[in-house]
């Protein structure tokens, strides 16, 4: 394949697995970013935003011929926000909300070129089967997701046996929707 190279601005290990995985060849750096946001942002908009201000941040790291590419994901509840957990009680707790609910994981892309920049959303919606207090308390205690936006990873072992289905990409759901970004990578010159 014939794909540019990519700046990958995230050291997420998942956003690492993915890249890998489709043979692109990229590096990756940490963005240089404060995640601030305007006080009236729609919860939707707020992951193509934070896409954009990764990616700029890294402008003057770009070498020949590579592409910037930077992604942010996050969890949204009957219209409500959940990041990352502060611990792992928050973490539970989060879980708890999820319980025999739906709910989306929504990323934002954006990817600059010497030619530009095109940024845009995936939505997939998550629907968790109804979790124990054990349940949740394994999966807290064995997998320790508290560097994952909505307290879960979807290749854990709660994604694995809990969701009970999922509409969209299961790579959007880990963090980079890998259809979305190769079609993407095909259309650079």
């Amino acid at each position: 394949m014939n794909l540019p190279k990519v700046l990958l601005a995230s050291e997420s290990p998942r956003r690492k697995f993915l890249l890998e995985e489709a043979g692109v060849e990229f590096r990756q750096m940490s963005p240089k970013v404060v995640e601030t946001l305007p006080e009236d942002m729609e919860v939707d908009k707020i992951p193509e935003h934070l896409a954009q201000l990764k990616a700029q941040s890294l402008l003057d790291e770009r070498r020949d011929g590579e592409v910037i590419l930077a992604a942010d994901s996050i969890v949204v509840i009957s219209g409500e926000l959940l990041g990352k957990p502060k611990d792992k009680e928050d973490a539970k707790e989060t879980l708890k909300r999820l319980s025999g609910r739906s709910h989306q994981v929504i990323t934002g892309l954006c990817m600059i070129t010497q030619k530009g920049s095109w940024h845009q959303s995936e939505v997939s919606e998550v629907i968790m089967a109804d979790l124990s207090d054990e349940e949740v308390d394994y999966y807290v205690e064995r997998c320790v997701p508290l560097d994952k936006a909505g307290s879960y990873g979807i290749q854990e072992w709660l994604g694995l046996c809990r969701v009970s289905r999922i509409e969209g990409t299961y790579s959007n759901i880990m963090g980079l929707p890998m259809y979305t970004v190769y079609e993407m990578l095909k259309k650079v010159e």
